[in-house]
């Protein structure tokens, strides 16, 4: 980790591209500063896209919620995945392809925009099958699809997530069907979403910017998907990845920045720099070292951007200590910086 080129995050990149869920809401509600966080952000002139594995709403849908949310959104500033999924399968099998759809109308709308033809699964002028998270649909309809795949229809995937934040924590993701589906098939699917690179080279065509950050919560999809696509990335500490995932990422998996929320963006990145050869690293007013396995903090601080640093100095430590042992360092009972409330 190393500083910013600007005066901020967001004047260090022209286009900050946002996951939704842990990111910007949690369960359908806003994650508190990211409302005025977005906001500065774009005031600043870096162009904004929300962008997310989640194919079962439409853009449409998507920027009115965020609007609801107090978050200024058209439909041209939301990515899914669906949208990613159907440029690949026009891709594979050309305008006007029959599709059968496992999900719902924001996976039926992608395909009609990219000029498909959804289909019921069973229709059997279906040439291809594409699946996406669809808590609604009936057993019988999946179990006719993993039929139709283990019979040789080719796949797409819009994600493989096994999890999804809510308020009353994680829940099982579409990557749960994906990988039911896949075991009974014996087929890898073709995936559109996070971490490949489908989705963020959409948003690339779909959204003006030179130098993209990709925002997330997670280290599997948003995090490796910015390193599958040679672009910085930006962890916030708002949804499903804790401490213990972070001091144990592999280096595919490591966010250039890490911040306790959104207000991140606001701040240069934060610093964490190596202290002696025994693996100390300081990071603002806090040192942090592996002893005996476990990491330890020592320091005080206060404010968000204290917040900031102590994040990136846990990460350094953790992961030189990684680096150099093989082991993931023991963060239990480290007590986390607190994360003020407001309205986001």
């Amino acid at each position: 980790m190393s500083g910013a080129r600007g005066e901020s995050l967001a004047t260090s990149y022209d286009l900050v591209m946002f996951d939704l869920d842990g990111v910007v809401y949690v369960d359908g509600h806003a994650v508190d500063h990211a409302a005025e966080s977005i906001a500065r952000a774009r005031a600043v002139g870096t162009h904004v896209a929300f962008i997310t594995n989640n194919a079962s709403r439409t853009p449409e849908q998507v920027a009115s919620h965020l609007r609801e949310l107090g978050i200024a959104a058209d439909t041209g500033d939301v990515v899914t995945s669906a949208q990613a999924a159907a440029r690949l399968l026009v891709e594979a099998h050309g305008p006007g392809a029959a599709i059968a759809v496992l999900g719902t109308d924001g996976l039926v709308g992608a395909l009609q925009e990219a000029g498909l033809e959804p289909l019921e699964v069973g229709d059997p002028r279906a040439v291809a099958v594409v699946s996406g998270y669809a808590p609604e649909i009936r057993w019988r309809v999946i179990m006719q699809a993993a039929t139709l795949i283990r019979n040789g229809l080719p796949w797409v995937v819009t994600n493989t997530d096994l999890t999804l934040p809510t308020d009353n924590g994680l829940a099982p993701g579409h990557g749960l069907l994906v990988r039911l589906i896949s075991d009974f098939a014996g087929v890898t699917p073709q995936v559109a979403g996070k971490p490949e690179r489908p989705l963020l080279d959409e948003t690339r065509l779909r959204v003006d910017g030179e130098r993209p950050l990709m925002v997330g919560d997670r280290l599997d999809t948003d995090i490796a998907g910015g390193h599958q696509a040679g672009i910085d990335s930006l962890l916030v500490m708002t949804g499903v990845s804790s401490l213990a995932d972070l001091v144990a990422a592999a280096p595919g998996e490591r966010p250039t920045w890490v911040g306790q929320d959104l207000r991140a963006l606001l701040r240069p990145g934060g610093e964490a720099t190596r202290v002696d050869q025994q693996g100390a690293w300081r990071a603002g007013p806090w040192t942090m070292r592996v002893a005996d396995g476990r990491l330890e903090v020592e320091g005080s601080g206060s404010g968000e951007s204290d917040a900031d640093l102590w994040w990136a100095g846990v990460a350094a430590a953790g992961w030189d200590h990684l680096d150099r042992t093989g082991t993931p360092a023991d963060a239990d009972g480290l007590t986390v910086p607190e994360r003020s409330s407001g309205s986001g």
